[in-house]
C-alpha cells in the first residue's frame, strides 16, 4: 500500500514561525509608543480650533461690535474666550496681537507639545 503523506514538515513550520518573527521583531517598535503621536495629534487639534475661534469671533466682532458672544481679543491667550469650553492643561504663549492684526500664538500641551496658530486681534 502506497500512503502519500499530506502536510507540513516539521522545518517548513519552523522557518514559518521564523520569518514571523523577524516580521514581528521590525513591526513592533513601530505601534509600541504612540502616545507622543496621540499628544501632538491632540494639541495640533486645540490649535487648529483656536485659530478657527479666532477668525469667527474677528467677523462677529467687526459685524456687531456690541455682539455680546464676541470679544476683544488683544492678547494670545485671550483667544481661549472664544471657544469654550477650552480643555485643560493647555497653555498659551503670551504675545501681544494689534487691532485688526495677526499674531503666530503658540500652545502647550500633554507631553510639552507645541502648535502654532495664527490669532486676528480685534479691540
Amino acid at each position: 500500500m502506497n500512503m502519500k503523506q499530506t502536510g507540513f514538515t516539521l522545518i517548513e513550520l519552523v522557518v514559518v514561525i521564523v520569518i514571523l518573527g523577524i516580521l514581528a521583531a521590525t513591526a513592533l517598535p513601530k505601534f509600541i509608543d504612540l502616545s507622543g503621536d496621540a499628544n501632538q495629534a491632540a494639541v495640533n487639534g486645540v490649535a487648529g480650533a483656536l485659530g478657527s475661534a479666532a477668525v469667527i469671533n474677528y467677523a462677529a466682532r467687526k459685524v456687531n461690535t456690541s455682539n455680546a458672544n464676541a470679544v476683544a481679543m488683544t492678547n494670545c491667550p485671550a483667544f481661549t474666550n472664544a471657544m469654550q469650553p477650552m480643555p485643560s492643561g493647555y497653555t498659551i504663549v503670551t504675545t501681544a496681537v494689534g487691532n485688526d492684526a495677526t499674531a503666530l500664538c503658540t500652545i502647550t500641551g500633554p507631553g510639552s507639545k507645541t502648535a502654532s496658530f495664527v490669532g486676528l486681534g480685534i479691540t
